[in-house]
């Protein structure tokens, strides 16, 4: 994933410390199989198409028969704007699905990234799910895993936050978790896996805080058109 480019046997069994015999047989099975190409002219290796079918049966299982990913492209399609899925992982914001803004000024975040639930909008909306009780643990447990020690939080703080978001029923900030950017998120009447579930989208500062007001009704026509009786999301 990091490369991208074809890699010969050698070069790949160094980047995953294989032995060389043994990077001989995974290579030999994954081209058996029809997930890897080899060119014997070149001794390059480079995956096939077959290996983007080895996902697909992820979106299904956690999004069931919902309407998620649907609400998604109806934001992105509205406003151009990054639009994320996230879910708790723990003390952490997980970002499960992102379609990425199509604006020339904009901000990059890779699926699957994990950030302390203190760290982003996101996250503190997903705490608002939490009682205040959870919160105090859930606080200092994400400090601990927060590197930077000036991005630490007081749980108290944390807590009289989140009990304003829990009262709005969305969160918005700005320069959280990246200077000069801003967030706006709902929730969905869904769960993954037993976690809640947010809907957000990001961008610039300043032409989030011009489109406040419509992006946020855009964020909550998405999150109602997703049923909740929709939500065999739960694996």
């Amino acid at each position: 994933m990091r490369e991208r480019q074809p890699r010969a046997m050698s070069e790949i069994g160094e980047a995953l410390g294989y032995p060389a015999s043994s990077t001989t047989v995974l290579l030999k099975t994954l081209v058996g199989l029809g997930y890897l190409n080899f060119d014997r002219r070149t001794k390059l290796y480079f995956p096939t198409p077959k290996v983007t079918s080895l996902g697909d049966w992820i979106p299904k299982s956690l999004f069931g028969n919902s309407r998620v990913l649907e609400a998604m492209r109806d934001v992105h399609a509205a406003t151009g704007e990054a639009v994320s899925i996230g879910t708790t992982n723990d003390v952490y914001l997980q970002y499960v699905k992102i379609i990425q803004s199509t604006h020339p000024l904009r901000f990059h975040v890779d699926e699957g990234t994990l950030r302390p639930l203190t760290q982003s909008a996101l996250g503190w909306l997903l705490m608002s799910t939490m009682s205040d009780e959870k919160l105090d643990t859930i606080v200092r447990r994400a400090n601990i895993a927060t590197p930077n020690a000036a991005d630490r939080v007081k749980p108290q703080d944390m807590i009289r936050r989140i009990r304003e978001i829990r009262g709005k029923g969305h969160c918005s900030a700005e320069n959280v978790p990246m200077l000069g950017g801003a967030t706006i998120c709902v929730l969905l009447p869904i769960t993954i896996q037993n976690q809640p579930v947010a809907l957000g989208l990001g961008g610039v500062a300043e032409r989030i805080k011009q489109n406040a007001s419509r992006y946020l009704n855009v964020l909550r026509q998405a999150a109602r058109s997703v049923k909740a009786g929709d939500s065999d999301t739960d694996v």
